[in-house]
């Protein structure tokens, strides 16, 4: 089955560009254009969608106020997060929103495609490699590592599982973990999947936010002391 896409974006080149890049695919299918957060909640009450791609600062609803909406709802489509850098800002409000995915505005049209494969077959995991360009743009905005204190959730980590919720905040892979701690990845996939349920967070992309917030990781990516 295709993928169902919407595009959410104020500038109609833009969309008509995405547009051209994703019906050139067999497995995937624009179903849903939106020009703000606010029409984008209105198609998505009678149109199914798997994946919206969703810009920041549009008129009326932007998309982080949207992303916020339609994450809430039982059954919602992911969403990926299309900013530019100059909207950091906006890019980790959305993420914190519940997006499970940033990407760039001006990404080549394959990473594009692979983070929509990605996101819709329930990985909803921002690639490393981005999540660690992601860190080093918000390090400047994220809390120092005293800002705020650990969460009592994060206590009832296992010390196995509150090291790898440290490597996943600073943007490794399972691979890359499993060869740190020397673990097969099948069982560092099992301490995400535990990290997650215990903490009641969505994907990986909200494992880093929380990491920050509660001062595990200095601004930086590093574990803080």
């Amino acid at each position: 089955m295709s993928i169902r896409v919407m595009l959410v974006d104020d500038q109609v080149l833009l969309r008509t560009g995405f547009r051209m890049v994703l019906a050139a695919q067999p497995d995937m299918e624009v179903v849903a254009e939106a020009g703000d957060g606010a029409e984008a909640l209105e198609r998505l009450r009678t149109t199914e969608v798997d994946v919206v791609l969703m810009d920041v600062r549009m008129p009326r609803l932007d998309g982080v106020e949207a992303t916020r909406r339609i994450c809430a709802r039982p059954g919602a489509p992911k969403v990926i997060i299309l900013t530019t850098f100059d909207l950091d800002e906006y890019a980790f409000s959305g993420l914190k929103a519940g997006a499970g995915g940033f990407m760039l505005k001006d990404v080549p049209p394959g990473e594009l495609l692979n983070a929509i494969r990605a996101v819709h077959s329930g990985d909803a995991v921002v690639a490393p490699s981005t999540t660690r360009r992601l860190l080093d743009r918000f390090s400047p905005m994220l809390p120092s590592s005293s800002a705020q204190p650990t969460l009592p959730e994060v206590e009832r980590l296992t010390a196995r599982e509150r090291e790898v919720m440290l490597l996943v905040a600073q943007g490794l892979s399972n691979g890359e973990i499993a060869g740190r701690l020397v673990l097969s990845e099948a069982t560092v996939k099992t301490h995400v999947g535990r990290i997650l349920t215990k903490l009641g967070l969505r994907d990986r992309v909200q494992v880093v936010v929380l990491a920050y917030e509660t001062g595990m990781v200095r601004a930086g990516g590093g574990a803080a002391g």
